[in-house]
């Protein structure tokens, strides 16, 4: 769709009303809602000839002029929530809302990652590490595949030590995007990078990738690396695992850590663990479980990882599996 039909669909939404708008975007793709909410928040107010041919163009009657909805942020809002829930459209607002304050960035997104690639190649990691933190893990993930390894292990160290955006950093961005980056000198810190960013994107990389970046990593900071991993596989992670993952994991883990990590876990994956367990034993469990008064959190976290490490073991042994995101593979 052209800038052009994206306005026409704009202005027809925000004519129908909040409820009748929110119908609509309920069976649009995700991309779709994030261009139409981006347009509607820009068009402030629209002129009495060009509503009337918008509305002719469906065949409905001519309205009121110019302004269509008081406040064109609060109905992107009410829009977006209505039709995808506050959850899933928290995750948009802002994007939609700050979009024009990054729209060097945001066109990006637009882009396959091909031509993303090719774009960042020859940049600094830190200048490239910066822009992939603003899009979606999955297109990062993409992008960097197509980088030498050595390029690709320096980006993901920068990723997770990266502590937020200064807007004097995304005004380095113009260079790469060929855009001046409206507002960024008023922009605040954005809470993007990190551990946790560079855990996704390596979540999506595959199994292959994230071993080599991982080993890169540890080379340099074993600290952030551990830090890493630990973002990238929890605890409650251990739900992912199939029956026979978890009968192989038990097997491995003496009674009484078992009780002490279990304190801490969710009710879904005590009850995952009991289902492995025979009758007898599951009900033993459960006993313990109830009867042990407090345990420090300490102690908790110190056998959940002794577990992790179990775990990390068996799958390396090829003894367990664990699905992960990417490339669909186990690791």
């Amino acid at each position: 769709m052209d800038d052009e039909g994206l306005e026409d669909a704009a202005i027809l939404l925000m004519s129908l009303g909040e409820e009748e708008a929110a119908e609509v975007f309920k069976h649009l793709a995700p991309k779709e809602v994030q261009r139409l909410g981006e347009t509607i928040a820009r068009m402030k107010a629209v002129p009495r000839d060009r509503y009337e041919a918008v509305l002719d163009k469906f065949g409905a009657m001519a309205a009121a002029d110019s302004m269509l909805v008081p406040d064109t942020d609060e109905y992107v809002k009410a829009v977006l929530r209505k039709a995808l829930g506050d959850d899933k459209a928290n995750l948009l607002i802002d994007r939609i809302l700050q979009g024009s304050d990054v729209s060097g960035i945001e066109s990006l997104k637009w882009m396959d990652p091909q031509s993303v690639a090719e774009l960042l190649r020859n940049e600094h990691p830190q200048i490239v590490a910066a822009i992939l933190v603003h899009l979606e893990f999955d297109q990062s993930a993409d992008v960097l595949k197509l980088f030498t390894e050595r390029q690709r292990n320096e980006v993901m160290v920068r990723v997770a030590t990266l502590d937020g955006i200064q807007p004097s950093a995304l005004k380095d961005l113009n260079d790469v995007l060929s855009r001046v980056l409206a507002g960024g000198e008023r922009m605040r810190k954005a809470s993007l990078g990190g551990v946790k960013a560079a855990a996704e994107i390596l979540n999506m990389l595959g199994s292959s990738i994230e071993t080599s970046v991982l080993d890169y990593v540890r080379e340099a900071d074993n600290d952030l690396a551990q830090k890493i991993m630990d973002s990238m596989f929890t605890f409650d992670d251990l739900d992912k695992l199939d029956d026979k993952g978890v009968q192989a994991l038990l097997k491995e883990v003496q009674s009484e850590s078992l009780v002490i990590a279990l304190k801490g876990a969710t009710p879904e994956l005590r009850e995952k663990v009991f289902r492995n367990m025979s009758s007898r034993a599951a009900e033993t469990l459960r006993e313990d479980l109830e009867s042990r008064g407090p345990v420090r959190v300490s102690e908790v976290e110190a056998e959940q990882k002794e577990m992790l490490k179990v775990v990390r073991r068996l799958i390396d042994e090829g003894q367990i599996q664990m699905a992960t995101g990417g490339d669909d593979q186990f690791v």
